[in-house]
């Protein structure tokens, strides 16, 4: 047994071991420092494996190294030509200590700044291959008002390639906020979590097509695949098929395989195309979303259906335009005629074609902002995420409707998922930053709803969720200066009542708190009753949320993933009415202490 101890001493006594484990440390370190530089400098996917396997085999060179030589004051020299009195192995053992001590913690470091930078950001995670984004097409016609055509044709695109399963598709709403960007395609890359960009021209001229489209690499603007078409108008369908499949060749994308899913079209069935040019302009002024352009979407939408009678996809949208017109704009009489033609509208399509994603979707806005049918509109948002699984927009609005039904745990990580594909879609980071706030994480939701503000700063109602995060936060210089720096209006009024409550001033806070009841009592009792909790009045807030029931205000479905409202979960009170407007009993929700 002497041999084999003997050895091991004198691996000691070289410092093999403490060797072995700098070297392990160096290469764990570096391996990290690879990853986390790769997308920044352009380095390929590979890098890091190949890195790890040339640190594999030159691990026996480092071990032999390491027996053979020693460090001395005269420089490196061989363990055999120095006499054992002149060794200074101890010393240089405690000099590898503590560089092994050195190297581990850089080590450390490097993992926990990759964990913060993976996961601090909602929804960054790193930039598979197989990932993409259709850039709104430049409208090149010279005429403005066929801006719906270039815009439609990039929509149609999208769509067609959430067709392939393999294939991360970004939604419209992130693609489109780099039309005319001047930014490099690496900026744009990383912004949106791809590794290839789509872009390209459209011009329309008579009965004639012409599109110029490239597919690059987002790291360094190489192309993969560019062509340019010259075609009739009537071969419109074809030319988006032969483009798309291109596309999805270059990347070897495969199509969806999956049962309960059907392949997604906004085409007439009869190939009219006129049907299909007043469904474009339907969507593009839908787009807008303020009344004059709803209506003006109707429009198209109702002269696409006199085209072609059977075109389902027209009819869903035409539910959608009517059920938000009518839900955002309308009231009383005005708003009940409304929504009953939006629901004629989506049994049509629906009997046209049971497998549309977009009827069940305004199936489940009808069925939550008209009938307050909280379960029924979930399994309506199921349905159509089973048709369209890679549909950011149908993933946020099934996970709103999990946090209605107080699963905001599960809600908050789809909003993640679907901020994958719509990294910069602001009503899903504005959905995110309440789910946040309902789990505690006030931090995260502050840097969630400051993101979407910043994509869009005119917004009130993101404006006013920023307050009520500062609010939440108990940040009372904050919350104050933003709801000062809003319009004039309700959102305005609901943010200086949330704000003031915090500061010193008891007569501002009171006065706030009244100018908002005397305008807004049947459209605000919601928000009203959200006053009263942050006040700690659980007697008043009760009363208003039962004045807010009576009204019908939509705000009712926030109640069970609202910090607010949820200080008084444990009240008997919070129970009974969550039964009497048809929400569960209990929530995984946390309310403010």
């Amino acid at each position: 047994m002497s041999g084999p101890r003997n050895f091991l001493a004198e691996l000691q006594r070289r410092n093999v071991p403490r060797a072995a484990l700098l070297y392990a440390g160096a290469v764990w370190a570096l391996a990290q420092g690879i990853s986390q530089l790769s997308p920044a400098v352009g380095l390929p996917d590979y890098a890091t494996r190949w890195f790890l396997i040339a640190a594999i085999i030159g691990f026996p060179f480092w071990i032999a190294f390491a027996w053979f030589y020693e460090f001395t004051p005269r420089g490196l020299k061989r363990e055999s030509e120095i006499a054992q009195d002149a060794s200074i192995t101890r010393s240089t053992g405690r000099k590898l200590d503590r560089a092994i001590i050195a190297v581990l913690a850089l080590a450390v470091v490097l993992l926990v700044t990759d964990r913060f930078v993976s996961h601090g950001d909602a929804g960054k995670i790193a930039i598979p291959d197989k990932s993409i984004a259709v850039l709104p097409l430049a409208n090149e016609s010279g005429d403005k008002d066929q801006q719906y055509f270039s815009d439609g044709l990039s929509d149609d695109l999208i769509n067609a390639l959430m067709q392939f399963g393999n294939l991360r598709v970004i939604g419209r709403a992130s693609s489109f906020q780099f039309r005319d960007s001047r930014d490099s395609s690496a900026a744009i890359g990383h912004k949106l979590g791809v590794a290839y960009l789509l872009t390209g021209s459209v011009r329309k001229l008579g009965d004639t097509v012409r599109i110029n489209a490239q597919l690059v690499k987002a790291v360094d603007g190489s192309g993969v695949w560019s062509h340019s078409y010259d075609r009739p108008y009537t071969d419109l369908f074809k030319l988006q098929d032969e483009i798309t499949h291109s596309v999805a060749d270059a990347l070897k994308a495969k199509l969806l395989d999956i049962g309960s899913t059907a392949t997604q079209s906004d085409r007439p069935p009869s190939g009219n195309l006129a049907a299909y040019n007043a469904y474009q302009q339907g969507r593009f002024y839908a787009a807008r979303n303020n009344e004059s352009d709803l209506r003006t979407a109707i429009e198209h939408y109702r002269e696409a259906i006199r085209l072609d009678p059977g075109y389902a996809a027209a009819y869903a949208w035409l539910g959608s335009a009517q059920s938000t017109l009518a839900g955002n704009y309308l009231g009383g009489a005005d708003a009940d005629t409304m929504y009953a033609q939006a629901q004629t509208a989506i049994d049509t399509a629906l009997r046209l074609n049971p497998l549309l994603p977009q009827a069940y979707m305004t199936q489940a806005q009808i069925k939550t902002n008209r009938d307050f049918d909280w379960r029924g509109a979930q399994a309506q948002r199921q349905r159509a995420l089973e048709l369209a699984p890679n549909d950011p927009l149908i993933l946020n609005a099934y996970a709103r409707g999990l946090a209605i039904l107080g699963q905001v745990g599960a809600s908050t990580n789809m909003m993640e998922h679907a901020l994958q594909l719509d990294p910069l879609q602001t009503g899903t980071l504005q959905a995110l930053a309440l789910g946040l706030g309902a789990e505690g994480r006030l931090d995260e939701a502050k840097a969630v709803i400051d993101k979407a503000v910043e994509l869009q700063p005119s917004s009130d109602t993101y404006r006013v969720m920023q307050a009520c995060v500062a609010t939440w936060r108990n940040d009372f210089p904050a919350a104050l200066a933003i709801a000062q720096e809003m319009s004039p209006g309700m959102w305005r009024d609901v943010g200086m009542a949330l704000a003031l409550q915090l500061g010193p001033d008891r007569a501002a806070a009171d006065a706030a708190l009244q100018n908002l009841i005397d305008k807004h009592a049947d459209s605000s009792g919601y928000q009203i009753a959200e006053v009263y909790a942050l006040r700690h009045d659980p007697d008043s807030m009760f009363k208003w949320l039962d004045r807010a029931w009576d009204t019908r205000d939509g705000g009712i479905g926030f109640l069970l993933n609202d910090p607010l409202p949820l200080r008084y979960k444990d009240d008997p009170r919070f129970a009974a009415f969550a039964q009497k407007v048809g929400l569960p009993t209990t929530t995984d929700a946390k309310g403010l202490p």
